[in-house]
């Protein structure tokens, strides 16, 4: 596992225990490390029509991919949404992290929109999902703000889907402008923050105002640079400016962070589902 594993292990079980304030930040790094991979084995089993059809090379490059007609782009988001949001089912790294932190004060804020944390366990008024949620629908010019479950369709979609389209009277219009639906995700300046999400902001923003100058713990798990400004950077910015805090960062490819919390910081490359199995024992 590396040098100093065993050591960096305990130290931080005892950050942990002694924490007042324990603060989740989860990325695609976590899902990566649940499973919930984008490419390879996974995308080239569950989309196998689609590559063939259309040279896609991985879930997250698809996901801008300019299908010609509705029924197309359907075909492919329907399964993509099946898949990462409602067949995927709780994972074992997310229980665990669930099972370590769950009699704490705790908070999570996590740019993942896969449901994986409250799938797990974890209250949906303690996890704020800053990008959206594969589980929604909304306007794609956000003419209005409210999002629409979308499970049922999705599953009707799939289920009808021939050579990579869905019928015509499956595609998805908005019921108030009469244009096209999106998934409920943050792609464009139409993202709709609805009553939930902001909400949950003011919970956010409650739990970084409580625990101010208080014994925290920031513990960012699998966050790399792709929206770094969520999570990674004021996580950095709040254990420099707390004397009390403690900045645990699991993550395979991105470990250092800034010099000047080295005291404050323990880093993890080893794979995030091993350290937080061994962290609960």
């Amino acid at each position: 596992m590396g040098n100093g594993y065993q050591e960096r292990i305990e130290k931080t079980k005892r950050a942990i225990e002694s924490s007042e304030y324990l603060l989740i930040g989860g990325g695609a790094g976590l899902s990566a490390a649940a499973g919930i991979a984008y490419s390879g084995k996974r995308f080239l089993k569950n989309f196998a029509p689609f590559i063939e059809k259309y040279g896609l090379t991985d879930m997250y490059s698809s996901g801008f991919y300019p299908f010609k007609t509705q029924e197309e782009r359907w075909a492919y988001w329907a399964k993509h949404i099946s898949l990462n949001r409602y067949e995927s089912g709780p994972t074992t790294v997310y229980q665990d992290l669930f099972q370590l932190v769950k009699n704490k004060k705790y908070f999570v804020i996590t740019t993942n929109v896969d449901s994986q944390f409250e799938l797990a366990g974890f209250p949906s008024d303690k996890v704020f999902e800053v990008q959206g949620n594969y589980g929604f629908f909304q306007c794609s010019v956000g003419c209005h703000d409210k999002l629409y479950d979308n499970e049922s369709l999705v599953k009707d979609m799939v289920a009808r889907t021939i050579e990579c389209k869905i019928p015509s009277e499956l595609v998805p219009i908005c019921p108030v402008c009469g244009g096209n639906i999106d998934p409920h995700l943050r792609i464009n300046q139409y993202f709709v923050q609805d009553k939930k999400w902001y909400e949950l902001n003011d919970l956010y923003n409650q739990f970084l105002q409580e625990s101010e100058g208080k014994k925290v713990l920031f513990l960012e798990l699998g966050v790399g640079f792709n929206t770094p400004g969520i999570i990674r950077y004021p996580f950095e910015q709040m254990t420099y400016h707390n004397e009390y805090a403690t900045l645990i960062r699991l993550n395979k490819d991105h470990p250092v962070g800034a010099l000047e919390n080295e005291d404050k910081s323990i880093a993890f490359t080893e794979d995030i589902q091993e350290v937080v199995f061994t962290l609960m024992k």
